[in-house]
């Protein structure tokens, strides 16, 4: 036996209830309880702390951060997957100083910190959250005093950014003031987020209420709450609206976190909420002008779901867009319906609600994989910019400050 220190990382206990294969080595430290593995005839199950964790042998071997195996300058793996034999059992297995060591025919050495293991073990992914937030209504929002971004200081404190974006991470919107009332301005405060994603509609776009494409929102006319570009194979991720100019009367932006209102369906049906989880829907986009052609369309849930621990990542929303229903068989259907409806009811909410006022100056930054919007009718000239960012660069971005995202 061995003498190790060992620090336990859960708080549950699971019974282990799998057969031995070779047998079952105990490890004593300093730790509240014994650590254990015992390999089995394809996996090893590591006793870390409390909770069992289990481990293929292809996958151990596929992810050693040895120097032949993966490359640490360039966070690339090096070893060749496809060439790691399937029936593979280490020959040796021991721990020895917080680590598990194994060696694999041929004399390969892998060496795991057991704490390395327990992060990216399954049963750890299962329990945690990819990104946390906050779920809102208009009260816990109102009520939070999320503090907006000023401009310049913006524009010239990472640590400025740092805040926007965490706030932007937990909320699913955050705002910018006293932004110069131009489109130049508004880029330029985007580009310190992100890149920004070119579309149908162009890469910054401004308009009018001048009906100039085929979409309701070139009108006056209010809107229902709804996530954009959903009759994208990826919905845009990230939605930016800054007001030049309004002349009129009316025209206030409706929020609405989808999250939260999907979270109520999942308490109060889990058979809703799955439902809504699991069948395909079709969106689409028909624009037939002198000037502009396309037709869209994306598939996908209304809800989808991380699989491992059931985590809502994205929400599309738009009855406006949405196609026929034919991707579902017919007894389905009148249930879809009942579930769509329980969600809409939710959504509809004057409770869950955020009106703001977008006047000059006042930007925008919405996930619009989780927060519709919508507006109020208007009279009057409005005119809008704004923008889509890519996804994946603002998350990249709070990474880089060190944001869980």
């Amino acid at each position: 036996m061995l003498n190790c220190k060992l620090r336990p990382v859960f708080k549950q206990a699971q019974v282990l209830s799998a057969p031995l294969w070779r047998h079952k080595m105990q490890i004593r430290g300093c730790a509240s309880r014994p650590a254990t593995f015992q390999l089995l005839e394809d996996s090893l199950v590591l006793n870390y702390g409390e909770k069992p964790m289990h481990f293929n042998y292809v996958w151990l071997r596929d992810h050693c951060r040895s120097a032949a195996s993966y490359n640490s300058q360039t966070h690339q793996r090096n070893v060749d997957t496809g060439g790691i034999d399937l029936t593979i059992r280490p020959d040796n297995t021991s721990v020895q100083d917080d680590h598990l060591i194994l060696t694999w025919p041929g004399g390969h050495v892998t060496k795991y910190s057991l704490s390395w293991l327990a992060e990216n073990s399954y049963e750890r992914q299962k329990q945690s959250r990819v990104q946390p937030r906050i779920l809102w209504n208009s009260d816990i929002y109102k009520n939070a005093n999320v503090p907006s971004a000023k401009y310049d200081l913006f524009m010239s404190s990472d640590n400025e950014v740092k805040k926007f974006l965490q706030n932007y991470l937990l909320y699913g919107i955050a705002f910018v003031d006293e932004v110069p009332a131009t489109v130049e301005a508004t880029e330029a405060v985007t580009q310190r987020v992100s890149l920004i994603r070119e579309t149908t509609y162009g890469r910054m776009w401004c308009f009018t209420s001048d009906f100039s494409r085929g979409d309701s929102a070139y009108s006056q006319l209010a809107l229902d709450r709804h996530t954009d570009t959903s009759y994208f194979q990826e919905p845009c991720g990230i939605q930016v609206f800054h007001c030049l100019k309004h002349e009129g009367t009316g025209g206030r932006t409706l929020l609405v976190d989808g999250f939260y209102a999907a979270e109520k369906v999942r308490q109060q049906s889990p058979e809703n909420f799955d439902l809504l989880a699991r069948v395909p829907i079709r969106h689409e986009y028909i624009e037939k002008s002198d000037t502009h052609r396309n037709h869209m369309t994306g598939i996908g849930p209304v809800l989808d779901l991380y699989p491992w621990n059931k985590e809502l990542y994205l929400i599309r929303y738009n009855n406006y867009d949405r196609s026929v229903i034919n991707t579902i068989p017919h007894e389905l259907v009148q249930r879809w319906y009942v579930a769509h409806r329980m969600l809409t009811t939710e959504l509809r909410r004057p409770e869950n609600e955020l009106w703001v006022k977008l006047n000059p100056g006042k930007v925008v930054f919405i996930d619009n994989w989780r927060v519709m919007h919508g507006r109020e009718s208007f009279t009057g000239l409005r005119q809008l910019c704004g923008c889509y960012l890519t996804r994946d660069d603002v998350l990249s971005s709070a990474r880089g400050f060190g944001l869980q995202a």
